[in-house]
């Protein structure tokens, strides 16, 4: 089974720049969206058969959002992370599948003034319990823009970035904490080293130098490590200054 993640960066843009033909390649069994920046009504129309696709919208027109591509189909579809942690910009959508549940998130971003940090922090605190939540009733796989390089092996220049919105140690906290409460962070079970990155700056020559950071990521339960047989980053696949980044579990 072939899950993969791509912070889109605008679903409308990226359809003219090649996206159904990436989806004819790729051929995921699963695909997760973030910032598609639009609603079904826009696109749904463009999909293959062969998918079916559900939706988590931000009130705000044109921003955020995630949405879900996925052959096999669903046992339950939830939006956000339950009764009282409404999710007005669509960051959070959960598909429940017989052996494990998929959560595709897109965290937010503590902006480049820190000025949203406070929240970041509470909305990682809360992200956490809801896992820990769902993984109660069978193991978790989640992926999508997590917003933060958790090590220095994670961007390029580390050491100018330091404090820096995406790498502040708050931000590296709450993803050691997301580690210690047993998630494994699957493309480093196959690769240690760094110089593979999912996002680049949209500055001229950036993205050819491989000046990057590793924000997009699939994390899953211990319990699901032993069906873990690939993960991988597509940097060569264009059209969002993010790229795709995916697992394959066996059955």
């Amino acid at each position: 089974m072939k899950l993969v993640s791509w912070n889109v960066n605008g679903l409308r843009a990226i359809l003219r720049k090649g996206f159904l033909d990436y989806l004819e390649q790729e051929r995921p069994d699963v695909l997760c969206l973030q910032e598609t920046r639009c609603s079904p009504d826009d696109v749904e129309q463009l999909w293959p058969v062969s998918y079916a696709t559900f939706w988590h919208v931000a009130e705000k027109r044109g921003y955020s959002g995630t949405a879900l591509f996925t052959k096999p189909r669903p046992l339950a579809v939830t939006r956000g992370m339950g009764p009282g942690a409404p999710d007005r910009e669509g960051r959070v959508l959960t598909a429940e599948f017989p052996d494990f549940f998929l959560v595709n998130v897109y965290v937010p971003n503590s902006q480049r003034e820190l000025t949203r940090l406070a929240y970041r922090q509470q909305w990682d605190a809360d992200f956490r319990r809801y896992l820990r939540r769902l993984e109660r009733r069978k193991p978790v796989i989640f992926c999508g823009d997590l917003n933060v390089a958790h090590t220095e092996l994670d961007l390029a220049n580390p050491k100018a970035n330091v404090g820096n919105h995406g790498f502040t140690p708050e931000e590296r906290a709450g993803f050691t904490a997301l580690i210690n409460a047993g998630f494994v962070d699957t493309f480093r079970e196959f690769e240690s080293g760094g110089g593979h990155y999912t996002w680049w700056s949209q500055m001229p020559g950036v993205r050819a130098r491989n000046v990057g950071w590793r924000i997009d990521y699939f994390l899953i339960s211990a319990a699901l490590r032993p069906r873990l047989k690939a993960a991988f980053i597509r940097p060569a696949v264009m059209g969002s200054d993010h790229c795709p980044v995916g697992i394959e579990l066996a059955p």
